[in-house]
């Protein structure tokens, strides 16, 4: 049997991708394959039968339409909406009851005939009868199962009812009918043959009684061998047509919703496997058990082989767990994998740190080439948007998309620096690098859900590895790897902002634990980690109540991810990028622009593995973010200009600014990611409380507080200041100066620029500066290098003014302003850090003439 078609969804959001036009899929249309050629569909000859198994028909006849319909209920709608489904239910149950009926009438003749095969006078022989009612038993056992479980849901219904779990198993049992459908035209020749060669078979094929339903006054039907044996292929038409009208009627807070959304993807994906054409030379794939191996889950991950990263496709089989990568083909040739190797699942264990001293070395880029891409490809995007409103730009736009793509494509390879680590215990060992710790969640769970099975150890030949192997590119579900460049001008281009994110509660853990959450957002196609909630330590419900503030670069989703905080001495010696801590729950919601851009918070929750984490957020887009409020305060220091601070405190750098940098200094300076991790809101806006009344309690406050929060008020310190602390004047002077090649002339227009700052700005700037390469000097310890320090401060210390942006408004867009200056931001910034100390005595008794407008 060629189970190589069947698909099975990995159930979980984010590798389910449901629209309301149709589907993802390599299936057949208008009785057409992908490659124009001809399919073969299934079919019966007879007039009386539906001639295309993928055309779904309606009761009048007339071909419905698999786009699966929005489910519309809302408010007064949902109650009608459920009482549709149970009409739409009961009338499935119904047909379910003569389909089952339909194939007890096919197994009735098979026991006798089976028998009498071994005998003196056999009416066929064993493999006769095996070919014509070839997988019927198991198909009778999955629906007599399904319609036991059914029934009591529909005879006791209420709203609270669920079933999607019942029809997401049928999918997922659709590999049996796979087998069935290949046999399928050999087993009405074979009982054609029989039928003309024996009159007794032909009596039983024409004359199969068939038991009406219970309530029915008309006991049976005589139905032939033939009109049965086509049932089942007609089955899953309609079954996936009940699955549209379920979801038309389910609400989409249902839990069914998600369930039926999974098993109508699965089915439609089956009928259009089935239903392209078969090439002939492909060989029967099973597992060693004889069951139907079903692609589970599949993804690009980044492997470390011979020190260096590469792109694989990786496909995790019901038994086994293939690395492919994708071969070069000629021009107008399908596209091909090949294995680089597999593993059986039997054999597949989990390495850690612990356990391999020979784990390949990972090759982890500095941050600020990471950075550095992001902002190249930004200004590619603004470009690109630029060309196609421009006549006769099409060509331009194609190479921009082709110079981006290369560039998204090198960010997915070295930005994930997650290992994952899997081992054959009869072989080698294999490291990916994922950079999310839900990723390599997913990944290990849905392996260690399969190992729960009863598996055996298989080995393929080359044959049935080549056959696996190129059967890998119509089975797989992710298409391509996730770069903008591969997505169509209509889709959504994502929220450019900032994301201000509260994490409320959260309930439904069994024990007591050190909980804390982690919060992440896309960004350039894969997922990074922005903030950290703090351990609430043995307790079963946690309240943080703790906000966040978090910068999307195009982001369409959020995920939350809830932690066990472990303190095991042995764990904490481990790789930086090896997250020890255990998961309890993920999740993940997407950014919708209409919900999250209203002044208001939205408040929603997150539903993981039966604990319920409760969040609000709001978005500021960037346009907004980067215009500075104007400020006629003149007490507390928080969006008062600095002079103004300095004269009144009568100190040389305002007090918030030393007592940060003294507190980062004293106990933050080993902090990983101090000044990129975000540090918790409201403990930032009660620090900016203190500075700003000047309450005797800042020292105390300031030593109890976590010290991510310290950093964030002193970046928010420079942010609201109502002018950048290098001046709004100097900002076009910065531009050209950081932008001359001749480093002479750079080195004298950049420190001439420094003496141009006012006094209060310059004598700030300077202990900041210094206090950023005292950090940078422990990068080993805390991963913050002189460019990461940059990329973090250039933006706050340097912004375009409110005139520069209103110059270019009818050239672009603010953020596309964004895009384009913030590298020579974070170089200006970073050309400070990498220069000599600067003195501010000597930079004023330094008197070179260097002839600029400032």
């Amino acid at each position: 049997m060629d189970v190589l078609e069947q698909r099975r969804v990995y159930q979980t959001e984010s590798d389910f991708n449901y629209n309301t036009d149709g589907y993802e899929g390599d299936g057949a249309e208008d009785g057409k394959s992908q490659d124009g050629s001809e399919t073969l569909p299934f079919i019966d000859e007879s007039p009386t039968m539906s001639p295309q198994l993928c055309a779904p028909q309606g009761p009048d006849g007339e071909a419905v339409s698999p786009t699966p319909p929005e489910s519309l209920l809302a408010g007064g709608d949902v109650e009608k909406g459920l009482e549709m489904k149970k009409l739409v239910l009961s009338g499935f149950l119904a047909s379910e009851e003569i389909y089952i009926n339909q194939l007890e009438a096919l197994l009735l003749p098979m026991r006798p005939l089976k028998a009498t095969a071994t005998s003196s006078q056999p009416v066929l022989t064993i493999q006769q009868v095996e070919t014509i009612f070839y997988k019927i038993q198991d198909i009778f056992e999955i629906h007599k199962e399904f319609y036991d479980a059914l029934l009591p849901n529909i005879q006791q219904w209420d709203e609270k009812v669920t079933v999607g779990h019942l029809f997401q198993k049928l999918a997922s049992q659709l590999g049996v009918y796979k087998a069935f459908v290949d046999n399928y035209k050999v087993a009405l020749e074979t009982a054609e043959k029989c039928s003309q060669a024996n009159v007794q078979f032909h009596q039983i094929s024409e004359n199969l009684k068939v038991k009406g339903p219970k309530d029915s006054k008309d006991c049976t039907t005589n139905v032939s061998m033939e009109a049965l044996l086509y049932k089942p292929i007609d089955r899953v038409t309609r079954s996936t047509l009940v699955l549209h009208d379920l979801l038309k009627h389910t609400p989409k807070d249902h839990p069914d919703f998600p369930l039926l959304q999974d098993a109508l993807r699965i089915s439609q994906n089956f009928l259009s496997s089935i239903n392209e054409e078969i090439d002939p030379r492909r060989t029967a794939v099973t597992t060693p058990k004889g069951e139907a191996r079903q692609l589970v889950k599949d993804g690009f991950l980044v492997e470390v082989s011979e020190s260096s990263r590469k792109l694989r496709h990786v496909f995790l089989f019901t038994d086994l767990l293939l690395c492919a990568k994708m071969k070069k083909t000629s021009v107008g040739r399908h596209q091909q994998y090949e294995c680089k190797w597999y593993i059986p699942l039997a054999d597949l264990t989990f390495q850690t740190l612990d356990d391999s001293d020979s784990s390949p070395s990972i090759q982890v880029l500095p941050e600020h080439e990471i950075e550095e891409m992001k902002i190249k490809i930004s200004v590619l995007k603004s470009e690109i948007q630029k060309e196609k409103k421009a006549p006769k730009g099409q060509s331009r736009v194609d190479r921009l998309r082709k110079k981006m793509n290369e560039q998204e494509s090198w960010l997915l390879l070295h930005s994930p620096t997650i290992p994952f680590r899997v081992h054959n215990k009869h072989g080698k060992s294999y490291q990916f690098l994922l950079s999310s710790d839900y990723e390599r969640s997913e990944w290990r769970e849905s392996i260690q859900k399969l190992q729960k099975k009863d598996l055996q150890t298989c080995l393929l030949s080359p044959v049935e590895l080549q056959v696996l192997t190129s059967s890998c590119f119509k089975l797989r579900t992710v298409h391509n790897i996730p770069v903008t460049s591969n997505k169509d001008d209509e889709e959504t281009p994502g929220l450019y902002g900032f994301l201000h994110v509260i994490v409320h509660s959260a309930k439904g853990f069994k024990d007591s634990a050190n909980l804390y959450c982690t919060l992440e957002v896309d960004s350039y196609g894969y997922f990074v980690s922005k903030a950290k909630t703090r351990v609430f330590r043995d307790t079963m419900e946690p309240h943080w109540n703790e906000e966040f503030e978090i910068e999307l670069e195009g982001s369409l989703f959020l995920r939350i991810l809830c932690y066990e905080n472990c303190y095991d001495k042995s764990l904490l010696n481990k790789d930086d990028n090896e997250i020890v801590d255990k998961i309890m729950g993920k999740g993940q919601v997407q950014l919708d622009p209409q919900t999250v851009q209203s002044k208001n918070w939205h408040m929603d929750v997150i539903e993981m593995n039966g604990i319920k984490v409760e969040f609000s957020m709001k978005f500021t887009s960037r346009d907004l973010s980067l215009k500075r409020t104007p400020s006629k305060k003149q007490s507390g220091v928080f969006g008062v200009k600095i002079n103004v601070v300095t004269k009144r405190e009568r100190s040389k750098v305002p007090y918030i600014v030393r007592q940060c940098i003294e507190e980062v200094e004293k106990r933050g300076i080993d902090e990983v990611g101090i000044y990129r991790i975000s540090g918790v809101a409201t403990d930032i806006q009660a620090l900016k409380l203190v500075f700003d009344t000047n309450t005797k309690d800042i020292l105390v406050m300031l030593s109890d507080m976590d010290i991510n929060a310290i950093a964030g008020t002193l970046k928010l310190y420079f942010r609201e200041l109502p002018e950048p602390l290098l001046t709004d004047r100097l900002y076009p002077a910065f531009m050209e100066g950081i932008a001359l090649s001749d480093p002479a002339a750079k080195e004298n227009c950049m420190m001439h620029l420094l003496r141009s700052l006012p006094d209060p700005n310059l004598m700030t700037f300077l202990p900041l500066l210094d206090h950023l390469k005292r950090v940078a000097e422990k990068e080993p310890i805390n991963k913050m290098s002189l460019h990461n320090l940059a990329t973090v401060f250039g933006p706050t210390l340097l912004r375009p003014s409110e005139s520069e942006i209103a110059k270019a408004q009818h050239i672009t867009s603010a953020s596309d302003i964004w895009s384009h200056d913030v590298m020579a931001q974070v170089q200006v910034l970073l050309y400070y850090l990498q220069h000599p100390p600067i003195s501010f005595a000597e930079l004023k008794r330094n008197t070179l003439y260097y002839s600029t407008d400032v």
